[in-house]
Formats: C-alpha cells, structure tokens, sequence
C-alpha cells in the first residue's frame, strides 16, 4: 500500500517518471537494430584457403587435413570441425563449445595457420578468418550492366569504385564480386614459339619478375642539392613489357614479344551472372552480426546516388533481391497486430466500464508497459525483431489484467458509495495480493525457457524476456499511474458509478452515447450470462454426457497435429524462388551459360510475364566466403542458381515451385535441379545448410566409394517417402580429370626435374601470378594490376596441345639448350575424382539433403 499511498501523495513525480519512461522507449525503439531474428550465439569461426588450380582432392589432403591437425592440436574448446574442399579452394568451419570467448579462438587459429604455411603448397598465402553467424546472410544485392562496357570494365568498376564507397556503410560486410573478370596485365604466351626459341614458360616469368620491380634507389647528395635516385624498375606502358629481354639463346636475345603477347587483359572468368539474360556483375552485401538489416540497406540505398554519379553514363547499378523488404513487412505485421490487440482490448473496456476515462487511463499504462520493456531489452543488447515484438504482442491482452482489475475494483467501491479517494485506497488493497500472483503466475510460465540451449536460447529467450519486462512493470504502474490517473480524472464522473436516488433526472454523464452504448451492451451481456446460466445448469444435471462430450473433441482435436504437421517456423510466401541446377559434371562455364538459357526459357513458360520481377542466373564457383555466410551449393562450372524474383502480385510461390519440379525434371533429365531457401527467415534457420534435412554418411578415406554408394541408395529411398522432395547429394564423384604422368627417369636424363615440369604447367594453365607475383602501376587511375604470364585457354584445346607445353631445364640466361616440350617425357590418362570432398574431423563425408513439401519437416524427419 506504500506505494500507492506515495503515487497519490506524490502525482507529479508519477507523471515525471512516466514522461521519462514514453521519452526513453521512444529513443531505444528508434535507435535499437532492426532485423528479422535475434542474435544467434554460435561460435564458429571459418577458415577459407585459396589456391586456384588445385583439385579439390589436393586441397583436401595437401591443404585441409594440415590444417585441421594443426588446429586440433593447439586450439582449445573445440567442439567438432567440418571443411570442404572445392577446386582451389578449402573452407574450414570450426565449431567451439558454448560460451567459448571467440576473439581468443580467433587469435589461436590465426597464429595455428601462419605456422602451418610450411607444409602447405608453394605461393599459398595465408588464410582468410571470419567469425561466422547464422544470421550473416545476404540483405541486398547490387547489380552493374552496361549495353556498351565489357565484363572487365564492370569488374573492374565494381572492385575500385562501389565497393570503395559502400565499405563506409555502418554494419555492411562486402563479399567479393561474381560474375566479372577482374582486369589484369596478360602475358599470352605462344607455346610453338617458346619451344622455337627455347624457352619456358618459368623464364618468361623469371624474366619479368626480375625486370619489374618495385625497390628504392635511395638518394645522392651533390653540392647543396639532395636528389632522390630513381631506376627504371618498372614499366610505365603495359607495350614496354613486350620489350624486356628474357635469354640470350645462341647468341640472340629473346625477348618477350618473341614468345608472348603482353596486353591490357582479364582473368580467366569462373563464374557467370546474368539479368534477364544480360551479362552483369553481382555484388553481395551482407551484415555484420551485430548490425541492423534495415540500417545497412537504408545505408546502401543512401549511397547509391553518389556512386551513380562516379559512374560512367551507360552503366546501370540496380539494387536486387532486397531482403529489408520482408524483414520490415514481418516487423510491420507483428506490429500491425499488436495494435489491432491494444485497440480491441480499449474497445473492450470502453464497453464494460461505459467511462472513456477509464479507457484512456488503461490505454496509457498499456504503451508505458511495453515501452518500459524494449528500454530494458535495448539495455541488455536485444533487438527489434520478430521474436522480442511477439513477445511484446502476447503481453497486450495480459497487461489489461493489472489496470483493468483496478479500474473496475474502484469503480465497484465507487458504485457502493465509498469517496474517490477511500474507493482507491480499499480497490488497491483488495486487489494488491492477487493481481501479484497472478503478474507471477504469468512471468513463472516463461522460466523454463532460461534453461534452453543452442539455437533455441538465442530465439526464444528474447521473447520470454519481452513478455516478463513487460508484465512487472505493468503491476507496479497499475499501483502508482493508474490510482494516481483515477484520482485525477474520475472526479467529473462518480455519477455514474453511484444510482440515482428517487425521480431524479439523468445527470449529463449518464446521457452521453458512450454510457448509451455501455447500457445496451450490459443488456446482451445479461441476456448472454442468462444464456450460459441455463447451460452450466443442463451440464451439471447432465454430468457423463458432458464429460464424454469433452473427451471426444479432445480426442478429435489431437487428430489436429496429423494434418498441421511440425516445423521449425511457419512457412511464408516471400516472393522469391531460389532454384539450383547442376549440369552433367565437367561441364565448361560456357556451356552450362546455354543451358540455363534454355532452362529460363521453360521457366518463363510456367511463370507469366506479368508476375516476374527478374530472372538472375549466378552460374560457376562462387567465392570462399560463400560458402561460409549463405548457403550456396555451387561446387563446380557445371552448377548455378536461378534466382526468380516475382512482382508483389502474384500466385502462390510453391505452387510455382511444385510446377517447375515437374517441369524441368521432364524436359532436362540429364541435370539435378533442388530448391535452396531464398526468403531470409528460412536461409538463418537453416545455418548455412541448404536444405534443412542433412543426412552425412562417414567413412574411411579408402572407403569413398562404398560411402558413396550408401548414399546414393539412402537419397533414392529418402526420395520415396511422402512429403519428401529435392533430394540430392552435394558431392559429385565423376567429376572429369586429365592425369599427367611424368617420366622421371627420362626427365633427368634431359637435365629436367619434377619441379620443372610442375612449374611450366602452373604458369602454362594456372597463370604465374600464384608461384611469382607482379604488378603493374596504371598511371591513369592509380591503381595497381598483376602482371599474370599464361597461355590462352583457347589455345588448349586438346590433349596434344597440352603436351606441346615446353619445359626448359633452368631459368638461367645463356643457356643453349633448347626447352623440350611436355610430350617427351610425359603421357595424359583421364580419369574421374570427386569434384567435392567435405570432412567431419578428418573423415570423409558425403551429404543427402532433403527438403520437405509443404513444410511438414517433423514428420518427414522421423520417417527418415
């Protein structure tokens, strides 16, 4: 009683601290991070190895499982590792136990991996660190096309100019970007020439890494002048590299432009993105764990029109796949809700009490409450999100309880005749010890959730913390704002809690329409107890028959859970349709671009035109970090995704999805086509997976193809099952390879080693820039280019072009023999290597994933 005694002594400092409670909940809403879920506390951290040409299988036993050991034996609080290994590149994820302090594990790993260089192949540079979360996934894709500019100007557009600007975004975390040729200095070597001249490929890079240097000269003092030396290390004009000498062979210098052709070029291109059947190059924007989703994509859209304007005319740079769309609808409708609840449950009181006071009175305690939660949830890190906004929505209809009880206990103590201020006093006592309990009773339920662990705490203690926040506040208003609201206001309106005495006409309050409405809904409330009166009494005469009636809709309401099915979450319609498609293994990037034309072309047929937004073709490897934030399944040239992007008018997504299925299985049997999550919600819940079943069948390394075997017949009856869809194995196992057999015998004979031949081939097909980096200053932007030696793809097209590739004994200048090319002392067999290995502590894995129709993922889960 203190404290409402204290409240009505006291109603400006109750006002005061209610002004500063509505002032901070509105600060902390504004400025909390906005975003679909709450933070998910998963501490893995990633592990991305680059080496471009290496076979998955050598990145897997040259590169990871070092690696892995040397990580397993020296970081601490390791839960369990997994890594996949891809052409070139080698992603380790290591998982660490709960409460593990990140930063530190970083550090380890990061000192794990710089010892570790040495077993590692020649030229490999250090690995690439990212803490990974769940919630790093994509929120907005930028696109550049152009009608005029080539790929490698957009590449190069995108690289030094867009992602230069939006690196200054708050919360924005860039992934390097697909579908483009990054611009470099191409040194197009003519093997047929430098076998002529005898010469290698290895002394053409020894020649221009030994000419193209970047070292001081230093400086010279001459009478009173101090002049800064300058050499001529570097060529200023990618020409003046076709000039540079590279051996003197019998007594002739050879010169570059004599074996190779020095131009201003590109990468060999991996992947490939088209919209709308144009070439593009795509840029990935995701979030930094912490960051809000809305503010990074409201950042980026802020910045576009700058970078529009650094931009030259006729490139175009569009924003795709913008996922703050449907984190700001999930956030709206709960919000939505929540106001649809609190106006319902106003109307509520305003047809019970008659008083539009005392609606107001409980229609301000409501916004206090929750505003008072949301600044204790800003204060302990949580943010605006689905999870804590529900929370909140469900405490709307308990919150009334509190200012209701006490509203309606002093309007009955009013009506019995007690002043204003006695009716106050005797309502808050009579009510103080139940609404207590009852305010416990609720924060009691959501207890257990505090005992949750993993991916279910982050999700759902957000919510429970919402709902208690809430509630507390919500009694301890109810003594203090609420009496002292009352004392205040319900002055002007005791005559209409009081009956009027004799012939006494009706006072003003009592002819006003809101009592009007009130008596009248008193009469159907009456009429409606008499009603439910005479059925409690038919229910007691009738005791058996009303408990056999109870049993059998219970019984019938379980049959309920048959048809609902069991998920996760429920499923939403987001617009969007992520469609993976794998062509036969080997395929050439070129050739897999053909056939997801013809693919979009029997998409466009199933799909009307007026409901597709665009049609986006990511086709080849992507980069290492995709495979840690998102879930892409592309392992290979032969893979990509389609992504269909429908204009909010439309038909049902899955229905769409379903017709495709059929579609495109009939009509392109020769490929594998499966459904990867492309709504944000699913993409988080999933973790990184592809799908949300993942079957994993580990083995021995000597067992790969028993272990795959096993796989391909758990996938096919994984496949019969009702309910069950898009099954398929990740790895591919017939991936084609060239196996070249060097004669070492021979080859020493000929004054040549292993690492001669290894050398001319990864410069010959690799390019030099992996073993002998060098770069070129481009005065006219600024910007530093490597300097890349390599034979033309185009020129390899068949295995006697590959053993036409010439190998020389040394790169040592004055040498007269001629280099001998790679047919005479080696032999090409085929051969067919997984394209894709993934560990699970150092054993091989294969994964099955499946999806699930309709979403009924409980059920299909336990068939399986």
């Amino acid at each position: 009683m203190w404290i409402v005694r204290m409240a009505l002594n006291r109603p400006r400092m109750v006002a005061v601290v209610s002004i500063l409670i509505f002032i901070l909940g509105v600060l902390y809403s504004s400025r909390m991070a906005k975003d679909i879920f709450p933070q998910i506390n998963v501490p893995v951290v990633a592990v991305i190895w680059t080496y471009p040409g290496l076979a998955p299988e050598e990145v897997d036993r040259r590169v990871l499982r070092a690696s892995e050991a040397q990580i397993t034996t020296t970081v601490s609080n390791i839960e369990h590792i997994e890594s996949q290994a891809l052409s070139g590149t080698g992603v380790i994820k290591v998982y660490f136990q709960p409460g593990t302090e990140i930063s530190e594990a970083i550090t380890q790993i990061e000192s794990t991996s710089q010892s570790v260089l040495r077993q590692m192949p020649q030229g490999i540079t250090p690995p690439e660190i990212l803490q990974y979360d769940a919630a790093d996934v994509p929120v907005t894709q930028l696109v550049l096309r152009s009608d005029t500019q080539s790929i490698t100007k957009l590449s190069d557009l995108a690289t030094n100019v867009v992602l230069v600007q939006l690196i200054t975004v708050r919360g924005t975390a860039l992934s390097p970007t697909n579908g483009g040729m990054d611009k470099l200095i191409n040194v197009d070597l003519d093997a047929e020439a430098m076998t002529a001249k005898g010469v290698s490929a290895l002394d053409v890079t020894t020649a221009i890494s030994s000419q193209n240097l970047i070292l001081p000269a230093g400086d010279a003092k001459m009478g009173t002048r101090d002049y800064f030396v300058r050499l001529n290390n570097s060529p200023t004009a990618v020409e003046d590299f076709n000039n540079l000498p590279i051996k003197v062979v019998n007594g002739a210098t050879v010169y570059v432009h004599d074996v190779a052709h020095v131009r201003d070029g590109n990468s060999v291109q991996v992947s490939m993105v088209r919209v709308n059947d144009k070439p593009a190059v795509l840029l990935t924007i995701l979030k930094n764990g912490g960051a809000s989703t809305l503010d990074v994509v409201d950042g980026v859209k802020a910045k576009l029109p700058m970078i529009r304007a650094l931009l030259p005319e006729d490139v175009k740079l569009d924003l795709l796949l913008d996922q703050s769309v449907f984190v700001r609808g999930a956030i709206m409708g709960v919000i939505r809700e929540a106001v649809i609840a609190a106006g319902l449950t106003g109307l509520m009181i305003l047809l019970f009490l008659g008083s539009w006071r005392n609606t107001l009175i409980a229609a301000i305690s409501i916004p206090l409450s929750i505003l008072t939660a949301i600044v204790v949830l800003g204060f302990m890190g949580q943010t605006v999100n689905v999870m804590t906004l529900g929370g909140l929505a469900l405490a709307v209809g308990m919150l009334v309880d509190d200012a209701t009880v006490t509203i309606e206990n002093t309007t009955r103590n009013l009506g019995l005749g007690l002043p204003l201020l006695k009716a106050i006093l005797v309502s808050a006592e009579q009510v103080a010890l139940p609404a207590l309990t009852s305010t416990l009773s609720i924060c009691i339920v959501f207890v257990p959730v505090a005992f949750l662990s993993g991916v279910a705490a982050s999700l759902f203690i957000p919510l429970a913390m919402a709902v208690v926040f809430a509630m507390i506040p919500s009694y301890i208003l109810s003594r203090t704002l609420v009496t002292m609201m009352m004392q205040q206001m319900l002055g002007k309106e005791l005559d209409l809690y009081q009956e009027p005495e004799g012939d006494v006409r009706e006072t003003p309050s009592r002819r006003n329409i809101i009592w009007k409405v009130h008596e009248k809904f008193e009469g159907f409330f009456e009429a409606g107890r008499e009603v439910y009166k005479r059925l409690l009494t038919w229910a007691l005469d009738h005791r058996a028959i009303t408990v056999l009636a109870l049993c059998l809709f219970f019984g019938l309401s379980c049959l309920l859970f048959v048809p609902i099915g069991q998920d996760f979450f429920p499923n939403a319609d987001a617009g969007e349709i992520r469609l993976h498609v794998r062509v036969p293994p080997g395929t050439r990037l070129e050739e897999t671009g053909k056939e997801f034309s013809r693919i979009e072309r029997t998409i466009r047929e199933v799909i009307p035109e007026n409901e597709t937004e665009l049609i986006l073709d990511n086709i080849g490897l992507a980069n290492g970090e995709a495979y840690v934030r998102g879930s892409s399944g592309t392992i290979s040239s032969a893979d990509g995704e389609i992504d269909i992007s429908l204009l909010p008018e439309h038909h049902s997504s899955f229905d769409y999805m379903k017709k495709l299925r059929q579609r495109l299985q009939k009509d392109y049997p020769d490929c594998t086509f499966y459904y990867q999550p492309a709504d944000m919600e699913t993409q988080v819940l999933d973790f990184g997976t592809s799908a949300p079943i993942d079957i994993q069948i580990r083995g021995n390394f000597a067992d790969q193809a028993t272990n795959y075997a096993l796989a391909q017949e758990i996938q096919r009856r994984t496949a019969l099952l009702s309910g069950v869809v898009d099954t398929y194995i990740y790895q591919v196992q017939n991936s084609p390879e060239l196996m070249v057999n060097v004669d070492r015998s021979r080859a020493i004979q000929m004054g040549l080693t292993q690492s001669d031949v290894a050398n001319a081939l990864l410069i010959s097909l690799s390019s030099s820039s992996l073993v002998s980096p060098s770069y070129f200053l481009d005065t006219t932007n600024g910007f530093q280019y490597v300097v890349a030696a390599q034979t033309p793809q185009y020129k390899i097209d068949s295995v006697d072009a590959l053993l036409a590739t010439p190998i020389s004994i040394s790169a040592t200048a004055g040498t007269q023999q001629p280099a001998q090319q790679l047919s005479n002392l080696a032999t090409v067999s085929r051969d067919n290597t997984p394209a894709v290995v993934s560990e699970y502590q150092i054993l091989p894995v294969f994964d099955v994933f499946a999806s699930v129709e309709n979403r009924d993922l409980g059920s299909a889960s336990n068939d399986i």
